[in-house]
């Protein structure tokens, strides 16, 4: 029995060691199917989701889903430290318990020296009284108070990664208002009659997509951290840059080319590996996005600000083998994380949210 408890205990902690190495240490995508985090993260997200689904008002969904990553990353922190409480009080059973304070309940003995030796506390009513268990009682100090320390410079990696995924976000809304489109940005860039302009935003956005991939794939949790305002997301924003280099290498008079491909490959990436490492499968979105009737539409939208999208069934097809490279993987991203995609053309209450207050028409006033 004893034996039993003591691999129970050493399989446990090794688990919750590996798992938190792996969620903040390791700088690569984790994989296998024995992670403790994805678990807790999953079921948590299960049941967040399912309650926000239901709330119709686009401001408060987002309030409600943007207290969830917060939340799922404390409450990670207490199952981990739970679990490692629970197994040096297996280790100090499976030793024979040799406690001071001992008594008929000895289990419920060791799990309160153990609670007390990995929080630091000191308080000295329940002592090791043989050299393993003292031995496991230091073993257990230092660990419990590596494992603050780890938790402690976590959360500041997070959101320093955030921080600079929303300056982007923030700066595209003057290129494509709230909530983004590809439409808008080509007929901005036209405003300023160089086409040089639209090449610099595009490969701002493969830096960005490059760091986000990067980010996103290291710690999967950012993906559910919502942005700043309810109309806006990094899904979106990307959905958005993707649309629009899909448009021009399938042909916009005037602008260039090679800048766009390279920004839709890298952007294409980012959303290809965070499905993976969030364990979607690609399913293409019902109805399209954007059928033929859509897409007329949006060359007469666009020809009415200067920009020429490239006529006929090549351009056409071209522009559908390239969505269907990765509108599947935006579509299931979307459906899970319950971030909206963007439309091709902009809605019909479109904002800029650089022009937005609370005293919105003094704003709109000082706009103009």
């Amino acid at each position: 029995m004893a034996l039993l408890t003591g691999a129970v205990g050493l399989a446990l902690l090794l688990l919750v060691l590996w798992d938190s190495f792996e969620t903040i240490l390791l700088p690569r995508r984790a994989s296998g199917p024995l992670r403790l985090a994805r678990f807790v993260l999953g079921v948590l997200w299960a049941a967040w989701a399912a309650a926000a689904r239901p709330i119709r008002g686009r401001a408060a969904r987002e309030n409600v889903l943007s207290f969830y990553a917060i939340s799922a990353l404390l409450a990670l922190f207490v199952v981990w430290a739970g679990a490692l409480i629970l197994a040096f009080a297996l280790l100090h059973a499976a030793l024979g318990s040799h406690v001071t304070g001992r008594g008929p309940t000895a289990f419920w003995t060791d799990l309160y020296l153990s609670g007390t030796t990995f929080f630091t506390l000191g308080l000295g009513d329940v002592v090791p009284t043989t050299r393993s268990a003292r031995a496991l009682t230091v073993v257990e100090a230092g660990m419990g108070f590596g494992f603050l320390a780890l938790v402690i410079s976590y959360l500041p990696v997070l959101y320093q990664a955030f921080s600079r995924r929303e300056a982007r976000i923030s700066m595209l809304d003057e290129w494509t208002g709230s909530p983004p489109s590809a439409a808008v940005l080509l007929r901005r860039g036209a405003e300023g009659g160089d086409p040089g302009a639209v090449a610099a935003l595009l490969h701002d956005w493969e830096v960005a997509a490059a760091e986000l991939l990067e980010s996103h794939l290291s710690y999967p949790i950012l993906a559910h951290f919502r942005s700043q305002h309810d109309n806006q997301s990094w899904l979106a924003s990307l959905t958005s840059v993707l649309d629009a280099c899909a448009l021009v290498i399938a042909g916009v008079e005037g602008l260039p080319v090679f800048q766009a491909r390279l920004t839709f490959a890298i952007a294409r990436h980012a959303v290809v590996d965070i499905s993976q490492v969030l364990g979607l499968r690609p399913e293409p979105p019902q109805p399209p996005r954007l059928d033929a009737a859509d897409l007329e539409r949006l060359r007469a939208w666009l020809a009415e600000g200067g920009v020429r999208l490239e006529p006929g069934e090549r351009a056409a097809a071209r522009l559908d083998e390239l969505r269907a490279m990765y509108e599947p993987y935006v579509h299931v991203l979307a459906r899970h994380l319950l971030m909206p995609l963007p439309g091709w053309l902009p809605p019909e209450r479109t904002r800029f949210n650089w022009r937005t207050t609370a005293w919105a028409r003094t704003a709109r006033q000082d706009a103009h």
